[in-house]
C-alpha cells in the first residue's frame, strides 16, 4: 500500500477516483481489501497520522479477534441484532477470521473460554502485515468534513481537497475513544442527506460508584467467582473495582441491559445456592465476628468489602444476609461517559440500508462497522462483526457502477 500524505487533485476541484473507503479501523481495512481483490482501483482516506488506531490499542490486551463456539451461540451474543447481522457473519464467521488472520502469517490459539488470539498477543504485526497485502493508496491526516454537491469534503495538511468516487465504503467508527478517531462527527453530516441516524449510547463500559472511604484499599482489586445480575438473569463474569466505579468483562456484558433500565446486582457466591449458605451462617458461633464468618464462607477481602459497601449495615439474620450474598444491589450512578466505551449502539439503522449496506439516500454509498446501529459483548464478537460488515459492504460496493 502507498501512503501519502500530501495532496490529490487541486484545491477547489475535485478529484475523480474509482472506489474510496474511509477509515482504517478493520471494517476499512477489509472493504478495502474486498474491493481492491475485486479489481476496483482503491483509495483509502484516514484522519489521523497512522491506520488501525483502535485496532491497534484493542491489541494491547491481547486482541481478541473472535471466538472459537457453535454458530448458534455466536450469534446469540448479538441479542436483537442477530438475525440482521447473521448473513454476514455467516459470510465471514469465527473460522473465516481466523483463517485470515493465519493467511497474514499471524499463528493463533485459542484460550480455554474459546476466544481466539494472535500468538504475538498484539495487533501491531497483524496489521502490518495486512496494510503490506492491500492494494490500495492511503492518504493520512485527511478528515472528512462532509458533502459538497456530488464530493466529498477533506480537510488535508495541503488545504482543503475534494474527491468525486465512483463509489463509497464509510467506515468511521462510533462515537467512542474520539482521540483514536471514533467520534461520530460524521453524524450530522449524514442526517443531513436524510439518513435516519439512532442517537448514540456507551457500550462494553462501565458503571460510576460513589464509593465511600472504607472501599479504597480495593481500588484496583479484580472481583473473581461472581455473577453479574441484569434484572435476575445472571451472567458469569469477572468485575474490577476501581476509583471511578466497577469495570471489566463482566460488568460490559450487562452493561446494555443495566443502560437501558435494567437493576444491576451481584451474586457473590455463584457456586453455593441460598438455602446452603443460610443453613452455614445459622452456625455461626455466638462470639464469631461477622467478618471471620464470612471469611469462613469463602468470601475474599474484596468481595466481603462490596458486601459491606452496598448492604450497611450487614443483618445478623442468617437468611436475610445469605440473600444479600446471593443478590446484592448495587447502587451505581448511571454508565461512564461515552468517549471512555469500548464501543457503542446507535449510528445507522437498518432502515436507512439496502440489504448490501448501502444507503438508501446516497446511492453509492455504503456503510460498515461501527457507525452502523448494532452492539455486541467483548469477547470476539465486535471484531468479528466489523470485519464481516466490512467484507459484505465491500463485495457489494465492487459491483456497483
Amino acid at each position: 500500500m502507498a501512503e501519502k500524505n500530501g495532496a490529490a487533485g487541486a484545491p477547489g476541484k475535485a478529484e475523480a477516483i474509482d472506489a474510496l473507503v474511509i477509515g482504517s479501523g478493520p471494517a476499512g481495512l477489509m472493504a478495502a481489501e474486498t474491493l481492491a481483490q475485486a479489481g476496483r482501483r482503491v483509495t483509502i482516506v484516514e484522519a489521523k497520522p497512522s491506520a488501525g488506531r483502535k485496532f491497534l490499542m484493542a491489541g494491547k490486551s491481547g486482541l481478541n479477534l473472535t471466538k472459537d463456539e457453535p454458530s448458534g451461540a455466536f450469534l446469540a451474543a448479538y441479542g436483537r441484532d442477530a438475525d440482521w447481522l447473521a448473513p454476514m457473519i455467516a459470510h465471514m464467521d469465527p473460522v473465516e477470521v481466523m483463517a485470515f488472520a493465519e493467511d497474514l502469517g499471524q499463528p493463533i490459539f485459542t484460550g480455554s473460554t474459546g476466544r481466539v488470539f494472535p500468538r504475538a498477543m498484539k495487533a501491531s504485526p497483524l496489521l502490518r502485515a495486512w496494510l503490506n497485502r492491500i492494494d490500495a493508496r492511503m492518504y493520512l491526516r485527511w478528515r472528512w468534513t462532509g458533502f459538497e454537491g456530488d464530493a466529498l469534503r477533506f480537510e488535508t495538511p495541503e488545504g482543503p481537497r475534494l474527491l468525486a468516487p465512483t463509489v463509497t465504503v464509510l467506515a468511521l467508527g462510533g462515537a467512542s475513544w474520539s482521540r483514536l478517531g471514533s467520534d461520530g462527527a460524521w453524524a450530522p453530516w449524514l442526517a443531513e442527506q436524510g439518513v435516519d441516524i439512532a442517537p448514540f449510547k456507551p457500550a462494553n463500559m462501565g458503571f460510576v460508584v460513589p464509593w465511600s472511604a472504607h472501599m479504597e484499599p480495593y481500588f484496583g482489586h479484580p472481583l473473581k467467582n461472581i455473577a453479574l445480575l441484569a434484572d435476575g438473569r445472571p451472567t458469569r463474569g469477572e468485575a474490577v473495582i476501581s476509583s471511578r466505579g466497577l469495570e471489566g468483562g463482566g460488568i460490559y456484558a450487562v452493561s446494555g441491559a443495566v443502560r437501558d433500565g435494567a437493576d444491576l446486582a451481584i451474586d457473590l457466591m455463584p457456586d453455593r445456592d441460598k438455602t446452603a449458605l443460610t443453613k452455614r451462617l445459622k452456625k455461626r458461633p455466638t462470639k464469631q465476628t461477622l467478618t471471620k464468618a464470612l471469611t469462613n464462607l469463602g468470601l475474599d477481602p474484596a468481595r466481603r468489602a462490596l458486601l459491606q459497601e452496598f448492604a450497611r449495615p450487614l443483618p445478623d439474620d442468617p437468611t436475610a444476609l445469605a440473600a444479600l450474598i446471593k443478590h446484592l444491589p448495587v447502587a451505581h450512578e448511571g454508565p461512564r461517559p461515552m468517549d471512555e466505551a469500548i464501543s457503542t449502539a446507535g449510528g445507522v439503522g437498518r432502515a436507512a440500508l439496502s440489504p448490501g449496506l448501502m444507503l438508501k439516500a446516497l446511492p453509492g454509498v455504503f456503510v460498515a462497522g461501527e457507525m452502523l446501529d448494532w452492539e455486541a459483548p467483548t469477547g470476539g464478537y465486535l471484531i468479528t462483526a466489523c470485519l464481516a460488515t466490512g467484507k459484505w459492504a465491500g463485495e457489494h460496493a465492487a459491483r456497483y457502477s
